[in-house]
């Protein structure tokens, strides 16, 4: 069961040494608003004594740049700030999962993630105040131990100066926080200014976030970054599913730039749309732990697709091992596509149509189009073979043979049909079908 796996190997935590010689002038000035005590709202004293780039590795472990040589192929150009340490087979790691597959055709800018797995011997500090963090923050929203979270801004435009008449590059923050939707809209404000900026950009966003006040669960929180301010609030255990504890500070409005209602949180009714006739069958199989995999035209859809499998499970966590977005050169890949065993509990993101062949053997396969928008109405779909499933081209649907313990809710779907056709707004949809899950 997904639920009850094997934990992850966790990571030798070292205790920091000398922090009562920390100067207090080192904390941070952003706005930190507390919340009554019992919901994380107690000032911690360790937060005081912490030593420079502390707080930058309370929410990242480091920020990459990742370039197309044409002799070297993908290679990590820059790494910030520049004392971060990452082994060869995690920078192999990194380069390859951080550009498109050729075939994804991504023109433009294209955000996604990925998830790999962490390098071993790895000793990190700050053990007191990550176990702080991590005690009253949900199951599903605690740090990675054994893997690293990657989320990645691609740019490909056309440049006729350059060789490959292409400019590729990613930027690449690499954290074991699982706040997708905070970190894609912080790569939204670091990313353009890089492309135009470069190094320098980099130094001064490392800098801001090195003043930023540490990810407790319970507070809400403004974080200053190029210029801008974002404000958030990390949810705790305590909350009830469904609310937002977001609520309006004494801040002036003017200086807050973005308010995240929600810093982890996937719409799952765009993520699920092309295939939501299936919605029930497949958070079944998420919650049994079975091998998934989704084949999706781009990392995006991918990795949107696989975090909105692992979400709809939520609060509960998915303990199984999951990637948003997988490749032939993933240093698992031997190990995921052999036909000597079953497949392993793992839910995979794919994009290259080598996998159509290689994971044809898997029990239960996901083909996602192109996700259609909110609006539009998407077609009942049975339930398809697998022998049927010859090519990466094949049809949108899921291919199974698998036969669901549970009598199908049609309810849920007529409400989402008629939400299409009354054109619901996707917010109002995705909220509809959380609350489904948690009910």
């Amino acid at each position: 069961m997904a639920l009850q796996g094997p934990e992850e190997l966790g990571e030798q935590l070292e205790e920091p040494e000398d922090l009562d010689d920390q100067d207090a002038s080192s904390i941070s000035p952003a706005e930190e608003i507390t919340l009554p005590s019992g919901l994380g709202g107690d000032d911690e004293p360790e937060e005081a004594l912490l030593l420079p780039w502390d707080r930058f590795s309370a929410w990242l472990h480091c920020i990459c740049v990742v370039g197309f040589d044409l002799e070297l192929g993908q290679a990590v150009e820059v790494i910030y700030p520049h004392h971060s340490k990452l082994s060869e087979k995690e920078k192999t790691s990194i380069c390859y999962l951080s550009f498109p597959d050729s075939n994804s055709g991504c023109l433009g800018d294209t955000q996604f993630c990925f998830r790999f797995r962490q390098g071993s011997n790895r000793k990190q500090s700050l053990s007191c105040f990550l176990e702080n963090t991590d005690r009253d923050a949900p199951p599903c929203l605690k740090r990675e131990l054994g893997h690293y979270y990657g989320y990645v801004y691609f740019r490909q435009v056309r440049d006729k100066s350059l060789k490959r008449g292409y400019f590729q590059k990613s930027l690449v923050l690499v954290s074991k926080l699982p706040y997708v939707t905070f970190f894609h809209s912080l790569l939204k404000i670091m990313a353009p200014e890089y492309f135009e900026k470069q190094e320098p950009c980099l130094e001064a966003a490392c800098n801001d976030i090195d003043r930023w006040p540490t990810p407790h669960p319970g507070r809400i929180l403004t974080l200053p970054i190029m210029g801008m301010v974002i404000k958030i609030r990390i949810p705790t255990c305590y909350d009830k599913p469904g609310t937002s504890q977001l609520v309006q500070s004494a801040q002036s409005v003017s200086q807050v730039s973005i308010v995240l209602p929600t810093i982890h949180e996937v719409d799952l009714f765009r993520c699920f749309h092309p295939v939501f006739f299936h919605i029930q069958m497949l958070w079944e199989l998420v919650l049994l732990g079975e091998a998934l995999v989704v084949m999706a035209p781009s990392p995006a859809e991918s990795s949107d697709t696989v975090l909105a499998l692992v979400s709809c499970i939520s609060p509960l966590r998915y303990c199984s091992d999951f990637r948003p977005y997988f490749t032939i050169h993933d240093s698992e890949f031997k190990e995921y596509t052999t036909r000597t065993q079953a497949p392993p509990s793992v839910i995979l993101g794919v994009t290259n149509p080598f996998f159509a062949k290689t994971l044809q053997h898997w029990p239960h396969i996901i083909r996602i189009g192109d996700m259609k928008q909110a609006g539009e109405m998407a077609k009942q779909m049975k339930v398809k073979k697998l022998k049927n499933l010859k090519t990466l081209d094949s049809k949108p649907g899921v291919y199974t043979a698998y036969k669901p313990y549970l009598n199908k809710d049609e309810e849920i779907i007529k409400q989402l049909q008629k939400g299409v056709q009354q054109k619901r707004p996707s917010a109002a949809q995705n909220a509809i079908l959380r609350r489904y899950f948690w009910n």
